[in-house]
């Protein structure tokens, strides 16, 4: 039988899912990569977007090689939803924005090969952030991709985001301690983080709960309030016969029932 020798186009490629490495180096690493993919996530909800975060980023065909693991990346003008690796020649799309984690020990990487990757992949904005000021004294650096002239010809380079304003995200991202805080520029309210929603829907609970009681209190009044004129009609109904009996007057009937004539006449048989 002969065999068949496949050529390396023939050959089924395999991209990797993972490599084994841990997510983050530290807890305050984790929660805030964890923090920025859950309020992305919520903030892009309903559109043709998906937050991704520390998965495979597989920019050359056919070279699996050439991947890099972002914390967190956004790709606008694709499917919602997860993927177990992203390759850019399949999705058609570059991400957007992506946000590196960065400690000392990634310093060189996050600003030497990721800087220069991103900038080439045409990565719109590139965020650093050091949550614990390590080594970026303010903790968070922003770059956005601007066409310059150098030397006489035109280059795409990464200029520094000197007012904290993700103009890909319309946002604006605030140092909040060890987290970044995101506000919407529209409307300047804060996307709640994953803790500060819960509080909210609890206290939105509260309020619900709070008003049902002051609706179920005013709906009890309004029926005894009801209930006492229908008996103290009754009283009235039923007296006013037998102050007749007595000879009263309209008059003096409507006195002794702290009423009008006008009320007593009504109430007549």
């Amino acid at each position: 039988m002969t065999g068949i020798l496949l050529t390396p186009a023939q050959t089924e490629i395999f991209y990797p899912t993972e490599d084994g490495k841990p997510l983050a180096e530290s807890y305050d690493h984790l929660q805030v990569i964890f923090t920025i993919f859950a309020v992305l996530t919520q903030y892009l909800q309903g559109q043709q977007a998906t937050v991704l975060s520390n998965q495979f980023l597989y920019y050359i065909q056919h070279n699996p090689r050439a991947r890099v693991a972002p914390d967190v990346m956004v790709i606008f003008d694709v499917a919602p939803g997860g993927r177990q690796n992203y390759k850019i020649w399949e999705e058609g799309q570059s991400p957007r924005v992506i946000f590196e984690i960065t400690s000392p020990g990634t310093r060189s990487e996050d600003t030497g090969f990721k800087y220069s990757l991103y900038e080439q992949m045409g990565v719109e904005e590139y965020w650093l952030f050091d949550p614990k000021g390590e080594w970026i004294p303010e903790k968070l650096k922003g770059y956005y991709l601007q066409d310059v002239v150098v030397a006489g010809s035109d280059e795409t380079i990464y200029l520094p985001i000197r007012d904290g304003i993700s103009q890909a995200l319309q946002l604006r991202l605030q140092i909040e301690e060890k987290l970044i805080g995101f506000y919407r520029l529209d409307t300047g309210e804060k996307l709640l983080i994953p803790d500060e929603l819960l509080a909210a829907l609890e206290n939105q609970k509260v309020t619900v709960e709070t008003q049902r009681v002051a609706l179920e209190s005013e709906r009890s009044a309004r029926v005894v309030a009801e209930t006492e004129a229908q008996r103290e009609k009754l009283r009235i109904q039923q007296a006013i016969p037998k102050l007749r009996e007595l000879g009263l007057s309209l008059e003096q009937i409507a006195a002794t029932l702290g009423s009008s004539v006008e009320e007593i006449q009504q109430w007549l048989p």
